[in-house]
């Protein structure tokens, strides 16, 4: 069980980066070019890594006043007919490059809200992908989708398990009407419960449920119900999001009045007591805010060895090149990282010149790698082998990250790490503040860029 030490997370809690890469996109730079992606798509053939594929669809019908994604708002639905022509046309743009062999062990929809597009336009995004890349068909893969559960029935679920998705991701923020109404994001615990229902009807294998805390009118024991709700469902996975209120970089924020925000205490009490009722219920602590049950594959992964994060957040398919589809998608290939065009406008205008619509990115330098390779390690196995570790690399680990490695007295007198100049593990209150250990390793961290991000808890 996880020591919920408050003070330790109030010290440790600052800003920090997610690490779904290393290093991070504050790093990202223009001088990336089409060469550099296309060569790293190539070494990815030449080596047969299998595939990850990422589709961006930014479109909502509503817009939750919380929401720091790239995303359009929008009732007209010709937009998403004018953006999934050239969706197609940038998937078609890509697999030429590679090669047909390559199996897609991985596939999420992400946005926005994918289930914004009609059944027609699913069906087709899923035949053309199909067309292009070599899909699975036997369900071994993981083929993921973002739900709205505003904007699906029983039947567009149906539709979805049939079109190969086996894995779903619903946005549940939270239960309590008051919290749904401040935020503008109004599903009742019925429309969840069935959509639920449906899920498991239709034999999805995986249910990820996201929960932001610190949102408007929230507080310990109205977060505590939500929890409590949603156990009674039983999704495989729980994210327990931090809100971070940035008005100032995200317009729709400017809608939440920040008199009814919850003080920093408070949403430190939230969190812990959430947390604790989710390891009380059977949940594991998978690292940082994600929980898992025992069976489930995140779960399993973490025990094997074999868990990885990247874009996506933590995945099974380490060994997978990510592609990504659609404005501000990123891809990450072996040693290069590129983003798409962040503006619609500027992607489609990319996509009809047929040019690769790269907006920056960055190559990975021989020490980034390294460091990569460390902080992956830690945040999804939370220890790190130190010997191991130079036996990947041809280097002396204990030498290289002398001077990191110093600063872990600090952090065993805390009680964050255990270390014996060979193993570094997180202990139960490390797991929790594994993102401020991470950090420690970053070389960029030095340049005092944490006001970039949000806190870690």
């Amino acid at each position: 069980m996880t020591e919920w030490n408050t003070d330790l997370i109030r010290r440790y809690g600052d800003q920090g980066p997610r690490y779904t890469s290393y290093p991070t996109a504050l790093q990202f730079h223009e001088e990336v070019t089409a060469d550099d992606y296309w060569q790293a798509l190539e070494h990815g053939n030449l080596a047969r890594r299998p595939l990850s594929l990422y589709l961006h669809i930014p479109f909502c019908q509503h817009v939750c006043y919380y929401c720091a994604c790239n995303r359009v708002v929008t009732a007209d639905t010709r937009r998403a007919d004018e953006y999934l022509k050239r969706l197609l046309r940038e998937l078609s743009m890509k697999a030429e490059r590679v090669d047909s062999q390559r199996p897609v062990l991985q596939m999420h929809w992400g946005g926005g809200t994918p289930t914004y597009l009609s059944d027609a336009q699913m069906t087709e995004l899923v035949y053309h992908t199909a067309r292009q890349f070599h899909l699975l068909e036997d369900d071994r893969a993981d083929y993921s989708v973002e739900i709205d559960p505003r904007t699906v029935t029983q039947s567009r679920i149906g539709l979805l398990r049939g079109l190969g998705f086996n894995r779903a991701s619903l946005g549940v923020q939270d239960l309590d009407p008051r919290v749904q109404e401040a935020v503008n994001r109004v599903q009742p615990y019925s429309m969840i419960e069935d959509v639920f229902g449906w899920l498991r009807d239709f034999g999805y294998r995986s249910i990820n449920t996201d929960l932001i805390y610190g949102l408007p009118w929230q507080s310990e024991t109205s977060l505590a119900r939500t929890v409590e709700q949603l156990l009674a469902l039983r999704p495989e996975r729980i994210s327990l999001y931090n809100y971070a209120h940035l008005p100032a970089r995200f317009k729709v924020q400017r809608q939440i009045s920040e008199q009814t925000l919850p003080s920093a205490d408070e949403k430190l009490r939230m969190f812990s007591r959430a947390g604790e009722m989710l390891e009380s219920a059977g949940y594991l602590l998978i690292g940082m805010d994600h929980f898992a049950l025992p069976t489930d594959a995140l779960a399993q992964a973490q025990q094997s060895g074999t868990l990885h994060r990247n874009f996506q957040g933590y995945t099974l398919h380490g060994d997978a090149d990510l592609l990504g589809f659609g404005t501000s998608a990123i891809s990450a290939l072996g040693t290069f990282y590129g983003q798409n065009q962040k503006s619609i406008e500027e992607w489609q205008s990319d996509i009809d010149d047929n040019h690769l619509p790269l907006e920056r990115g960055c190559l990975l330098t021989l020490d980034d790698q390294i460091r990569r390779d460390l902080i992956t390690t830690l945040l999804c196995q939370m220890e790190i082998d130190l010997e191991a570790l130079s036996q990947r690399w041809n280097i002396d680990a204990r030498q290289y990250f002398g001077p990191e490695l110093m600063q872990m007295n600090r952090l065993v007198q805390d009680g964050l790490v255990e270390f014996d100049w060979k193993v570094l593990r997180l202990t139960a209150i490390g797991r929790l503040l594994a993102r401020a250990v991470a950090m420690i390793f970053d070389a960029y961290q030095k340049d005092g860029l944490k006001r970039h991000y949000s806190r870690i808890i």
